[in-house]
């Protein structure tokens, strides 16, 4: 059976580098891998502040943070950054195209034991198996956001997946402190399976001048005691990625129940991505996830965007 210390976590951003965060807290040599070395200091600069965080709370000490950076390598090529690998992590952008190529180059570039795991919120894990030659080795590894914050990983097996490689991952994530949860490769898995459409169902009725953002999150928050409603969980996540969520589930079950909201195509052809950008259902001081206001959606209007 494998043993994993050394994993790669391909692709920076704020999966990214929540991963290699986590990993890196509990011992594991990373290796944080993006094309952008701006990028790379971006997320060193963020896993610092994050530590710094936990140091706040009493969550670590001083030399805990000093162990946990000291455990970060990071690269600009890939090459580099995976030939030591047991494990790689994949955190790119939820896009089949790109998800594909690197998996095709992982491929070629790692050892014939390296398993492949893909943080992906949505895409199939048997077609990202499809374009390898180790299908038994391919895993969906998929975190949630904030990454150091969530317990929860869904373990995707697809359809080759061995027994092995999934128990191993399973170990892997209750060694990070998280709580894995195995599920099967179908469409949206099981989170999104069901949070995409009730944040669609939210977004209709908007766009339908059911009521506005505040009152509709409102509603959800207080009658249903979620931490944060549906328009805003969808401001955070970025309302690009559910836009492709949403394709993922429609093209994949075919039924028309999963199709997304025209306002939420608009908005994302519009360039309002939430939290991320500044502007979505709410808007965000510059540089931060601040909530400054509800954005201009009044009952009625949102039909006409």
């Amino acid at each position: 059976m494998n043993i994993i210390k050394n994993i790669a976590v391909i692709g920076s951003g704020t999966m990214g580098n929540g991963i290699a965060h986590v990993l890196a807290q509990f011992g594991y040599q990373v290796a944080l891998i993006d094309i952008s070395a701006p990028a790379l200091e971006k997320a060193l600069a963020t896993i610092t502040k994050n530590l710094d965080r936990q140091i706040a709370k009493g969550a670590l000490t001083e030399t805990d943070k000093t162990k946990a950076l000291n455990n970060i390598k990071t690269h600009t090529k890939i090459e580099e950054g995976v030939k030591q690998a047991d494990l790689v992590i994949e955190a790119a952008t939820e896009n089949v195209t790109i998800k594909l190529d690197i998996f095709k180059q992982l491929d070629a570039l790692c050892a014939p034991n390296t398993i492949l795991a893909s943080n992906t919120s949505s895409i199939s894990i048997t077609k990202i198996a499809s374009v390898t030659k180790r299908a038994d080795k391919i895993i969906g590894m998929h975190f949630m956001n904030p990454v150091p914050v969530m317990k929860l990983v869904e373990v995707i097996r697809g359809y080759s997946t061995s027994d092995e490689v999934t128990m191993l991952i399973m170990d892997l994530s209750k060694k990070l402190e998280k709580i894995p949860v195995e599920v099967n490769d179908y469409p949206g898995f099981v989170a999104n399976r069901i949070l995409m459409p009730m944040i669609n169902e939210a977004i209709y009725s908007l766009y339908e001048g059911v009521a506005g953002v505040a009152e509709i999150d409102t509603v959800m928050k207080l009658g249903m005691a979620h931490p944060m409603g549906p328009l805003q969980l969808a401001d955070f996540i970025g309302l690009d990625v559910c836009l492709n969520i949403l394709k993922v589930l429609h093209d994949g079950f075919g039924n028309p129940k999963y199709a997304p909201c025209p306002l939420l195509v608009n908005m994302v052809t519009a360039g309002h991505l939430g939290a991320k950008n500044g502007k979505g259902f709410y808007e965000y001081s510059p540089g931060s996830k601040d909530l400054v206001v509800a954005a201009g959606f009044r009952k009625k209007e949102a039909l006409s965007l």
